[in-house]
């Protein structure tokens, strides 16, 4: 179906900054107020038929920021830019890329829409033009924007990132690291404080406090911040004061902090009845509002008649795109790729060199830097990252070395801030290139549960952009380090559907493990037992078939029973069917599960058709621990094959104790799943 056409003025979605200080200004405000005035006229509709039960869920509106998005988006250079708009920026994303009939679908869930009516709002972007679509918790997208504006910038494109958060979102974590980060990395992105007053109900007064402005943070970070006030109607000085911003961080690429003031003429959204101000307060903010003074401003400049003659083209513009939108030929969302969408589709990566990686025998620890060390030397595009990575080497040495070889462009030492660090990370994955981040430990990864299970995690589902980024996260117990070192958390992230996990449990797999999940084109967790970085040694060579990793391996050969384990509890699983089978005659079939997602359980399932028993192994907590699942599925599609109820090993239902004794009494150890298989068999 063919889109309405647009005004001729709409095709025009640049400002250059020479425009605004040289010839006749009236082109450029009148290119700015037509912007300003689509925007707010879209946005009131929008609400107009959410009123009407047209539209679900619930909807924001701009109307009251459009004086700083439309100069702001004008003015951003589209081509190579990265930008992220919050639910104030419907202007923006008029400016930026797509027909209004596209962003109409979103809010109207419509098959076409950019999101296939997967998400709803404004919560959509355009990933293959850097306009990153928005999640609702705030400030998480400003890393995303960091990582992808220094994407950018590594291939020689002079880049700018822009990103915005309001004045209840400069209290977020996420805002201070990330601000941070960027100064640390002297990344060139604007982060701009969209100030209007309130966060939803709350007043800056009870959000923050002291007498110091949002902007004047900028110098505890060391970078420069500037307050603009958009709300006078003077929307050309805006213009010229956002150009002059964008033109300095564009040359020096260091970041900037702009307050910027505007009025929310609306409540946060649809269902806010703003019971919360009072009557003279209300009237305050309506009076601030910069549209109707910047129309003032431009009749009493004789600009009358051709703004009123764009009005009058944009508005049965505007009607005809609804009328689109809300036709009745429109299809419905389908669910049939719902599932498949999930993860991105598997990608033909280059060939690897096919070269042993050393040639002593590796530990794990080693095998992972071999590994890591082969992707640095053949993929240009590939980051480690982490704390303490560089000089040091890692908290386990995993890195040693990497730095003096490939140089700190390639192994980059991180803030202690894992939330922006992997936000930025993710941010490297959309721009083309293949970040690797280490966590200290896995416990510390919590500290970036949004990044990874609902930025990362769903960027494909929801946008069809790819995240090639793995996640290093050392874990588990028997080293005595405590309660916030040595947790198993893959039940915690793998309940969040996108994530890819693998669980290696030696050194050849390790080596393997790395490299299948670094040439994959999602997000994957590559779990790694601390205590089996120097358990043992094994000659580690380049395979061919390295891929298989993703597939369940049969460690023991048996018939009484199948056991399904992964990590180190594979070694306590052998030391128990090797006892099992000595003293009891009963020879158990051992299976080291490897891949935790996708899980891939067609040949332990036939194992378990032979044998008709399961037992399911891992060092978890028992209780919401990976073996329920396990047992879950495999009892769903076996259990007429079954001789007995399955039987489920897992550590005890506490934080990890740290004393020697009391940590062997919590983890599963070889004796302990002895005597409970004995007395399983009885």
């Amino acid at each position: 179906m063919a889109l309405p056409e647009a005004p001729a003025f709409l095709r025009d979605r640049d400002l250059d900054p020479a425009e605004l200080t040289s010839g006749d200004p009236a082109p450029v405000l009148l290119r700015l107020y037509a912007w300003m005035f689509y925007a707010r006229t879209v946005d009131n509709r929008i609400l107009d038929l959410f009123r009407q039960g047209l539209i679900k869920g619930t909807v924001t509106g701009g109307q009251g920021h459009e004086a700083l998005i439309t100069p702001l988006t004008l003015l951003a250079r589209k081509d190579i830019d990265v930008i992220s708009f919050t639910h104030r920026g419907l202007g923006g994303h008029l400016i930026w890329s797509s027909d209004l009939v596209d962003h109409l679908n979103q809010y109207c869930a419509n098959a076409q829409s950019p999101t296939h009516a997967r998400e709803g709002n404004v919560h959509h972007g355009d990933p293959g033009n850097r306009s990153l679509p928005m999640i609702s918790h705030l400030g998480a997208m400003i890393s995303n924007v960091a990582g992808l504006t220094d994407a950018q910038r590594r291939q020689g494109i002079p880049a700018v990132g822009f990103t915005f958060f309001g004045d209840g979102g400069s209290s977020t974590g996420d805002v201070h690291e990330s601000l941070n980060l960027a100064s640390v990395l002297s990344l060139p992105v604007i982060f701009i404080v969209e100030n209007n007053g309130y966060a939803y109900s709350t007043p800056v007064r009870e959000q923050f406090s002291g007498r110091s402005e949002l902007w004047q943070r900028a110098a505890g970070y060391g970078i420069e911040g500037l307050r603009i006030d958009t709300t006078d109607g003077d929307v050309g000085r805006v213009a010229q004061e956002l150009a002059v911003a964008i033109g300095e961080v564009r040359a020096t690429s260091r970041p900037l902090l702009i307050e910027a003031h505007c009025a929310r003429l609306r409540g946060h959204a649809a269902y806010d009845t703003c019971d919360y101000l009072s009557a003279a307060e209300n009237e305050a903010i309506q009076a601030r509002d910069a549209l109707p003074r910047f129309r003032d401003a431009l009749v009493r400049q004789g600009l009358g008649a051709p703004l009123e003659a764009m009005e009058a083209a944009l508005r049965p513009y505007i009607e005809s795109c609804i009328r689109q939108a809300l036709g009745v030929a429109r299809p419905s969302p389908s669910a049939a790729s719902l599932v498949a969408d999930v993860f991105a589709p598997e990608a033909v990566s280059p060939p690897w060199k096919p070269e042993d990686p050393a040639a002593a025998p590796l530990n794990q620890a080693q095998a992972l830097n071999a590994a890591l060390r082969k992707i640095l030397t053949e993929r240009p595009e590939s980051v480690v990252l982490g704390q303490d990575i560089g000089t040091y080497g890692g908290a386990f040495k995993v890195t040693e070395g990497l730095i003096s070889d490939f140089g700190r462009g390639r192994v980059l030492n991180t803030p202690l801030a894992e939330s922006a660090s992997t936000g930025y990370a993710i941010g490297l994955a959309l721009g083309g290139f293949r970040p690797i981040e280490e966590f200290q430990f896995a416990d510390f990864a919590t500290e970036a549960t949004t990044q990874i299970t609902l930025n990362a995690a769903t960027y494909h589902f929801r946008s069809g952009a790819r995240v090639p980024l793995v996640l290093r996260l050392p874990c588990g117990g028997g080293l005595t380090f405590g309660s916030f070192h040595s947790q198993e958390l893959e039940s915690l992230f793998l309940s969040m559907p996108g994530l890819k996990a693998l669980y290696p449990s030696t050194p050849q797999d390790a080596f393997d493990a790395l490299l299948a999940a670094y040439e994959d084109d999602n997000p994957v967790l590559l779990f790694e037992h601390k205590g089996l970085y120097r358990r043992r040694k094994q000659p580690v060579r380049w395979n061919p078939h390295y891929r298989t990793v993703w597939e369940p391996r049969r460690l023991v050969a048996g018939d009484y029973a199948t056991v399904v384990t992964y990590g180190e509890m594979t070694l306590t699983a052998l030391e128990a069917a090797d006892y099992l089978r000595s003293e009891y005659e009963r020879s158990l079939e051992v299976w080291d599960l490897r891949a935790l997602s996708p899980l891939r359980l067609d040949a332990i399932a036939d194992s378990v058709r032979r044998t008709h028993r399961l037992i399911v192994l891992h060092e978890g907590r028992t209780t919401h621990g990976f073996g329920a699942e396990l047992v879950s599925r495999l009892t769903e599609a076996l259990f007429f094959e079954l001789e007995a109820p399955p039987l489920r090993i897992g550590a005890l239902d506490t934080p990890v104790p740290f004393a020697p004794e009391l940590e062997a009494e919590f983890r599963p150890h070889r004796d302990r799943v002895i005597a409970r298989i004995v007395d399983w068999m009885g």
